[in-house]
């Protein structure tokens, strides 16, 4: 138990960088509790025990995509207002920088966060800008937006790219096209999607979760994906397998998250390290903080602890990640060098908290 302690320390004081998180699942249950009450929000209960089970993963839970996907129908109701909007960005990325992510790419829908309320889109995008630069600030950590399109809401993607793309000049950098990929298509997003990445936006898609390895060279051939959301069934096709490692795409991999959803039956049957060994780069992700209940240091933990990866490759996985984030070459080069140099110095300095990186 003593060194287990000591393991989830060490990886806490790791300066971390999550490339995928949903800000739709990174909801403080305490903050739900709270926008219930304040607005009457019509709900199976207002006791935070008795709420947890429809917005979090919980003992008893059938790992099952489709349930965990249900989680999010409920949450669409809490963003009662721009303040309520404001408050789950602020506190999403506070508690981020409260577990040393340095860098953080927050995806997010404007459906999800405006449609049940009648707020314009434009409208909810620009109040997660400003929550995001005032937060960003006060917490100490560099954060990029991406705008998250569903696959079940084709209808809605030409907008969303146009809002995304208006606004790359205020730190939105990227299109996501995420949600049930095993009933719906990515066929309907292409035209969209090339068109954003014409415009300037970066590509990452969420293939090969649920849906089949084939869907990870749609997501690169057709849509122009540079980075892909979750991947784990890559590994039932030798092809994808060597597209992704021949064009050095990068995969934001999420444990917890692959187990709770069904998609892997236990933590040791991960490909994440099976992929990091053939070549392929690959980073380790949050995913939904509070439906998976959990953190990155807890992320990390599984990835050494249940899956085998070694602390060494921790740190090369977190190099990935900065390699592969949606930033210009010039900021990409700093982040990237002032993780090279932390982790230079990292024995004898791996329960020291780290300053901050340049660029804030």
């Amino acid at each position: 138990m003593e060194k287990q302690r000591d393991l989830r320390t060490a990886l806490f004081n790791l300066p971390k960088i999550d490339l995928h998180r949903h800000l739709e699942g990174s909801l403080r249950l305490s903050t739900l509790a709270e926008i219930a009450q304040e607005h009457a929000v019509d709900l199976p209960s207002w006791s935070l025990d008795e709420l947890r089970p429809y917005v979090q993963v919980v003992d008893g839970d059938p790992y099952d995509f489709q349930g965990f996907l249900a989680k999010f129908k409920l949450l669409r109701r809490f963003y009662s207002s721009r303040e309520a909007v404001l408050r789950v960005t602020s506190e999403a990325i506070a508690d981020a920088a409260a577990d040393n992510v340095r860098y953080l790419e927050l995806r997010f829908n404007p459906v999800a966060l405006g449609h049940n309320q009648g707020f314009s889109f434009e409208d909810v995008t620009d109040w997660v800008i400003e929550a995001t630069d005032e937060a960003q600030k006060k917490h100490n950590i560099q954060v990029r937006l991406i705008v998250q399109i569903g696959r079940h809401e084709p209808q809605y993607a030409r907008q969303l790219a146009e809002i995304a793309v208006s606004r790359q000049h205020r730190g939105i950098v990227a299109l996501d096209l995420a949600g049930d990929e095993i009933t719906y298509s990515a066929a309907k997003f292409i035209q969209v999607f090339r068109w954003a990445k014409a415009q300037g936006l970066h590509i990452t898609v969420h293939a090969a979760e649920a849906g089949p390895a084939t869907n990870v060279i749609e997501a690169i051939k057709e849509l122009g994906a540079e980075r892909i959301g979750h991947g784990v069934r890559a590994r039932d096709n030798d092809k994808v397998i060597e597209l992704l490692r021949s064009q050095r795409t990068t995969l934001e991999m999420c444990p917890t998250s692959n187990l709770q959803t069904g998609i892997i039956p236990k933590f040791s049957q991960h490909p994440l390290f099976a992929f990091h060994q053939l070549g392929i780069p690959v980073t380790v992700n949050t995913d939904d903080p509070s439906i998976s209940n959990t953190t990155l240091t807890d992320e990390f933990l599984v990835a050494n602890r249940g899956i085998g990866v070694p602390f060494r490759d921790l740190r090369q996985m977190t190099l990935n990640a900065a390699e592969a984030a949606f930033l210009p070459e010039p900021e990409k080069k700093r982040l990237l060098d002032w993780f090279r140099n932390w982790f230079e110095r990292i024995p004898g300095k791996i329960f020291v908290q780290p300053p901050a990186p340049p660029g804030l």
